[in-house]
């Protein structure tokens, strides 16, 4: 029996994140997120998609490329504990584990067929930086994958949004009609490092093309500019 397997990279995601800072820390929480999984070359045959269309949402099993070390830890520091609390790295979805694979569950908007990409999946809600490579992909079965009784440990309750956001409406006209609402809701989330409460530090993530700066104030987000 081996003990370890080679995978291939069958597609990639196309998000509006080109860095880890600002995506939403699980999958599911900005609704309004719009993404495209596009498949490499080998994998654009359409029949491997036969009967998909049928599902409202799929899972996505994907590899942090972005977040890999060459040893693992037993602890980490989740950010829903302030970065300062250390659990088991197998109770966490800490990026730094033995093998780094991600999950996440999205919604499947619709399946396009193009003549240059073959098949592409659009989605609503992905956690994922752009050009992330997945691994696999998988129907989400509502009878055997959602269990309302599960308990949630330490992240029992979910993320909900805790700032309010101030953003100029010169600022948010830079940005295509379609991803406004997405950045607004990004940002309620409060996408700054729970250990950084700096009123005066000057953030910035990069977004559908754009580079966004923000400041935090109490509750309150100002955005300072979209370049």
């Amino acid at each position: 029996m081996s003990d370890s397997f080679e995978m291939q990279v069958i597609a990639r995601i196309r998000s509006d994140f080109g860095s880890k800072f600002g995506v939403p820390r699980q999958s599911g929480l900005v609704d309004a997120l719009e993404a495209a999984v596009v498949f490499e070359p080998p994998y654009r045959n359409p029949d491997a998609l036969r009967g998909l269309e049928g599902f409202s949402h799929i899972w996505l099993i994907w590899a942090f490329h972005q977040a890999q070390r060459a040893d693992w830890s037993p602890t980490v520091r989740p950010p829903r504990l302030g970065g300062n609390q250390r659990v088991g790295v197998f109770a966490s979805r800490s990026p730094f584990r033995p093998n780094p694979i991600g999950l996440s569950s999205v919604r499947l908007d619709r399946i396009e067929h193009t003549d240059a990409l073959g098949p592409v999946l659009h989605v609503r809600g992905a956690d994922l930086v752009d050009g992330t490579p997945i691994l696999d992909i998988k129907p989400y079965l509502p009878y055997g994958d959602c269990h309302p009784e599960a308990e949630g440990g330490f992240a029992s309750e979910p993320a909900r949004p805790t700032l309010q956001v101030e953003l100029p409406p010169t600022l948010l006209e830079r940005l295509p009609p379609d991803r406004r609402e997405a950045l607004r809701e990004v940002l309620a989330l409060d996408p700054r490092p729970r250990y950084q409460q700096d009123p005066e530090r000057v953030y910035g993530f990069s977004f559908a093309g754009h580079e966004v700066k923000f400041t935090v104030d109490d509750e309150v987000l100002h955005v300072t500019d979209i370049q």
